[in-house]
């Protein structure tokens, strides 16, 4: 799959654009000022294999907190600023690795220059956002409205020969945010933050991000992806993944083939699916595991699994590459499994 060349930035020890690594993104969900739960959450989003996180930043204590938040986790800390410049030059300081804007939401161009100035001397880098439902003069939100806005913004940045900017242009409605994209893919030269916005539940708007996004990154548009849900956030990396190895852009994530289900099914073959799907989530390794309805045909159908399983009435058979290697009680399944999916 071929990607579209931007202009590389560095997000921390990261650098976004300029190659073919797509990196996971996502946001918070607790109070930034409660640094405890903040770096808690972070590092389980850590864990599931998030990339780059970004905080809400709200006052000034939100800002005074991401020093030391920073401090505390492993991965880029992205500040999300609205309406307040104080704020970002308040994140600046604190050392963020990335400030989030809307130079729109900040009407004085002076105080936007301070930001910028600030963020040029410490090589912070901005991402821009623009959004359907928050453009300004109560513009219809298009797909040329929005590219309208974000050269404004764009403008005023490399009028200061600042150049370090990521842009993010979010639609709610999936058919507007491909199509915005595709045409900023032609407008600019900076890397992309994919996401639909305001998506939906962890069912419908990772349907809606798979589709919105996926469609995007095989046309080799997109640098990072967010999967927004109304739902844990730990939940969006998951979906991220499934959507990156997919389309073949990770290969550090594993692969779980399961069958339909039919008639045939003697065993508890849907338990055992959910508990392995489960375990690899933690697996950070290039494995296909295959879990099977039927031994008369589970191996056959899923030959090119790495290892798997197919069931009959109180036992199993297990495979490899195709080949059935032993036969074992139902019971002994999932841990036989995770035995092998550990030795692999």
């Amino acid at each position: 799959m071929q990607r579209l060349t931007t202009r590389p930035i560095k997000i921390g020890n990261l650098v976004m654009g300029g190659n073919s690594h797509v990196y996971i993104q996502s946001m918070t969900t607790t109070f930034t000022k409660d640094v405890d739960a903040t770096v808690k959450q972070i590092h389980l989003l850590e864990k599931a294999g998030c990339e780059i996180v970004r905080v809400a930043v709200l006052d000034k204590v939100d800002a005074k907190a991401l020093g030391e938040i920073k401090r505390q986790i492993h991965i880029p800390l992205v500040a999300d600023i609205h309406f307040d410049y104080k704020l970002a030059l308040e994140a600046i300081n604190q050392g963020v690795d990335k400030i989030r804007l809307n130079p729109g939401n900040i009407k004085d161009r002076t105080k936007v220059e301070m930001v910028v100035e600030a963020c040029k001397a410490k090589n912070i880098p901005i991402r821009i956002g623009v959004n359907s439902g928050s453009l300004p003069d109560n513009l219809e939100p298009t797909a040329e409205n929005m590219i309208m806005v974000a050269k404004g913004h764009v403008e005023i940045l490399e009028s200061m020969n600042f150049f370090d900017i990521a842009l993010s242009l979010k639609a709610t409605d999936m058919n507007l945010m491909i199509e915005t994209y595709r045409l900023a893919a032609k407008t600019f030269p900076y890397p992309l933050h994919l996401g639909v916005t305001e998506a939906g539940t962890a069912f419908s708007g990772a349907i809606k991000s798979a589709m919105g996004i996926g469609i995007l990154l095989h046309e080799g548009i997109g640098n990072t992806i967010r999967v927004s849900l109304t739902d844990n956030p730990e939940i969006e990396i998951r979906a991220a993944k499934e959507i990156l190895k997919n389309l073949g852009l990770r290969k550090d994530i594993p692969n779980l083939i399961s069958c339909p289900t039919c008639g045939r099914i003697q065993y508890d073959m849907i338990d055992i699916a959910k508990r392995i799907e489960t375990y690899l989530q933690g697996v950070n390794k290039h494995i296909n595991v295959a879990i099977m309805g039927c031994k008369v045909n589970g191996p056959g159908e899923a030959k090119h699994a790495d290892i798997g399983v197919a069931g009959g009435k109180g036992e199993a058979v297990i495979f490899k590459h195709g080949q059935i290697i032993k036969k074992i009680k139902e019971a002994e399944v999932y841990d036989e499994l995770v035995r092998m999916i550990d030795e692999y």
